[in-house]
């Protein structure tokens, strides 16, 4: 006679195996009295195999916002597989920062002791509104004045930890600042600038239908902060933004 190793499943087991698993993952983020606000990342209490069970419950509950706005998604062959595709887009896609750890960054010594400006961008960066969920397009120039004990990164590593910021629900002032401190961890420079300039379609498709107007905003860190000859310097060097 066979023997099973498999053990009697508790009640405990049989009660989660119907909780949704945005619930368990709220669960657990509340025990551990974290965050999750919309631009928050909460990768590290989301378990293997739980973004696409996440991604199912996501479009089940897309599909009722579409029946709740009397859409025949059975026989408009326009809207067939329409929540499948918008849940994918924001678990996968839009909102994918949210979600995913960190990208891997490679950081070298300063080996040659560099202590010059360096300017990346512009860097185009896709983001949404926390408040609409409407786009948010723009770009991003990013100064870094680095020092003997500066972490060097590749360039390509800068619009990397741009998109995983910005893949999120958004506003542009936040977003900047956490884009900051993420550098600044990661680089330790003496000095940090950043300056973003966005379209807000939450301005331009809805309410005052606006399509001209353009958000800037910037972080100034450290020796950009102290010195005001340095930061012309940087605004200077920035090309003529559009």
């Amino acid at each position: 006679m066979l023997k099973t190793s498999l053990s009697p499943m508790t009640p405990t087991d049989a009660a989660n195996e119907g909780t949704p698993v945005s619930v368990k993952i709220r669960e657990r983020l509340q025990a551990a009295r974290r965050r999750f606000y919309a631009n928050d990342n909460i990768a590290e209490f989301i378990e293997p195999g739980e973004l696409e069970q996440l991604l199912d419950e996501v479009e089940l509950k897309m599909q009722d916002v579409l029946d709740s706005l009397v859409i025949d998604t059975e026989n408009d062959h326009n809207t067939d597989n329409t929540a499948r595709r918008v849940a994918k887009m924001y678990v996968n896609e839009v909102f994918r920062g949210r979600y995913v750890a960190a990208p891997t960054i490679t950081e070298f010594p300063n080996a040659e002791h560099l202590n010059e400006l360096m300017i990346v961008g512009p860097i185009t960066v896709r983001s949404a509104c926390s408040h609409h969920f409407c786009p948010v397009i723009g770009k991003i120039w990013i100064g870094v004045m680095p020092n003997e004990h500066t972490n060097v990164i590749g360039l390509s590593k800068y619009a990397r930890l741009a998109e995983w910021i910005m893949g999120r629900p958004q506003i542009q002032e936040e977003a900047v600042v956490q884009l900051a401190d993420l550098i600044q961890e990661k680089t330790q420079p003496d000095g940090l600038a950043i300056v973003m300039e966005a379209s807000h379609y939450c301005m331009a498709w809805r309410g005052v239908k606006d399509m001209d107007s353009k958000m800037i905003n910037s972080v100034m860190r450290g020796v950009f902060l102290k010195d005001p000859t340095l930061r012309r310097e940087f605004l200077s060097l920035i090309p003529q933004r559009s």
